[in-house]
């Protein structure tokens, strides 16, 4: 579909994931309508945000600190059913109740200047012009691939986390898991229980915590990647700087020698790894859970980034572009992070709209 002309909103948002649909949520109760003052924009075939794209073996049982979408609670969920069907249903039940009608699937290709302080919107339905942009992108568009010297080379199979298709592929096989994040870890501890042998491998030691997650903890985490941004620096994920939960499941799998974890590898040869002190593995795969980086090249042209490589944000804002308002991007990228975020962007983009002086000039 490509649509001749442009058309004007006062917002567009970019992605309908848990932070997207919060900020389109709060442009609603602020007074906003959708498809007249602003719209929604998602890429994706479907509702359910990067959860449609989980491995089936991800039940919504093992999902960590799902937070219900503002408004409307996930009640009676089945644990045992994947979280992709869990969590899909109920974006899309969320998106019917509140009538966010979200444009889908739309690309986003480029955000630039346009014409009396106005933002253009360049998608594959055409071009919106607006006053203000929410963008809710997240991650999964873009996972990242270490690079090792002898990498082409390797004959097994090579796969990221947004590939993996659940343990039963690896049945038989010799599995090297890179990462020491949660998914690195559930992704070693199922295929640990089909493959003829599992290594872990990871840049640093894992840091495991044990007891409770109070709420000065998560706030003083919370402010550790909030820092990050502030500086403009690329955001941390809240997980590396937790560190990973000890459940029963962590608990049998390091007794059992399973999270016994092994430093980072220097090369990779033809038919496994190798370390500088001579030592080798063979493989079958090599399952890179290495995490994430935010999926924000359309907005290159506004030229956010920091010489620190990230884009600097007060808040939700946009330091260099006050326009703009980055949700579930570093400090809000968890599902109740996203949903204040969604809040206090729309609390400041109502400011902008309605052309109060401090915020409506561009920083």
């Amino acid at each position: 579909m490509n649509n001749i002309g442009v058309r004007d909103v006062d917002v567009v948002v970019v992605g309908a994931g848990q932070a997207g649909l919060s900020g389109a949520h709060h442009l609603r109760r602020a007074g906003l309508v959708p498809d007249r003052d602003f719209v929604v924009l998602d890429h994706a075939p479907r509702a359910g945000g990067a959860w449609q794209f989980r491995w089936p073996s991800l039940t919504y049982g093992k999902v960590h600190g799902m937070h219900a979408l503002p408004g409307m609670e996930l009640t009676g969920a089945d644990d045992g059913r994947p979280s992709s069907e869990v969590i899909g249903a109920y974006f899309s039940a969320y998106e019917e109740r509140f009538d966010l009608r979200v444009h889908r699937p739309v690309d986003v290709t480029r955000v630039h200047e346009g014409e009396g302080g106005r933002l253009l919107v360049e998608t594959s339905e055409g071009t919106w012009s607006a006053r203000a942009l929410i963008n809710a992108t997240g991650t999964w568009d873009r996972p990242f691939w270490p690079r090792y010297p002898g990498q082409d080379t390797f004959r097994g199979r090579q796969l990221h986390t947004v590939d993996y298709p659940g343990p039963e592929e690896f049945a038989g096989q010799r599995v090297i898991v890179v990462g020491g994040g949660a998914s690195g870890t559930q992704h070693l501890m199922e295929i640990a229980e089909v493959a003829a042998d599992t290594i872990w491998v990871t840049r640093r030691p894992p840091v495991f915590r044990e007891g409770p997650f109070n709420e000065d903890a998560g706030r003083a985490a919370v402010a550790m990647v909030e820092e990050r941004v502030r500086r403009g620096l690329p955001p941390r994920s809240v997980v590396s700087v937790t560190g990973l939960p000890v459940n029963d499941a962590i608990r049998r799998a390091r007794a059992e020698g399973v999270l016994d974890r092994l430093p980072m590898f220097d090369r990779i040869t033809p038919t496994g790894v190798a370390w500088g002190d001579g030592r080798t593995v063979e493989a079958d795969a090599i399952l890179w859970a290495t995490g994430f980086r935010a999926a924000i090249d359309h907005l290159a042209p506004l030229r956010l980034r920091e010489p620190g490589g990230g884009v600097q944000v007060e808040g939700t804002r946009a330091v260099r572009d006050a326009r703009i308002h980055l949700v579930g991007y570093g400090p809000s990228a968890s599902t109740i992070g996203a949903n204040r975020a969604g809040r206090a962007a729309v609390r400041e983009i109502k400011r902008l709209l309605e052309g109060e002086p401090a915020l409506a000039g561009l920083t």
